[in-house]
């Protein structure tokens, strides 16, 4: 309700000053789940294959594990969406359980696309009393996406996201 509530006055505050109302709760995580899984996507496709074994130090995921630890987030919203009785840890793998690049990419594609999928078939007034598991699924996907962004730039890279954009 609290979550509504703030909605709704800084909506009203955004259509006083001329601008466009902020999203409902549930237009937000579902904005921002596609949004997070976009640019991870694009990392996925990206990255070169013959780096996706590299990791900063002996102790850390490789580029590869982190994109199949992703999978998982997704892959578990998907499922507990649906109404699945699923856990997250029995969803990990590393990225030596796919058949390289092409296959976590596809995967990754495929539970991003299955968790938007769920989403909107969710309700709006669900998101009025809860936007769990949601938000740690998004916060999740998005620590990782900021590794990734240092093994871009370990390996003199420049992110996609920073690249220069044409007009």
């Amino acid at each position: 309700m609290k979550t509504l509530v703030t909605a709704l006055v800084f909506s009203s505050l955004a259509l006083a000053q001329g601008q466009r109302p902020l999203p409902t709760p549930a237009q937000a995580v579902r904005n921002n789940f596609a949004d997070v899984n976009r640019r991870l996507l694009e990392m996925a496709q990206d990255f070169p294959e013959d780096k996706y074994n590299f990791k900063p130090k002996p102790e850390m995921r490789t580029f590869g594990d982190v994109i199949a630890h992703v999978i998982a987030g997704d892959e578990f919203g998907a499922r507990f969406g649906r109404g699945e009785n699923v856990k997250w840890d029995a969803l990990e793998k590393s990225a030596s359980d796919y058949k390289g690049k092409a296959d976590l990419v596809a995967a990754l594609k495929k539970w991003a696309d299955e968790g938007t999928a769920t989403l909107k078939n969710i309700p709006d007034e669900k998101f009025q009393t809860t936007i769990s598991p949601w938000m740690a699924i998004i916060e999740h996907a998005g620590e990782h996406y900021g590794q990734l962004v240092v093994y871009y730039r370990l390996n003199g890279i420049v992110p996609p996201e920073s690249r220069p954009k044409s007009k």
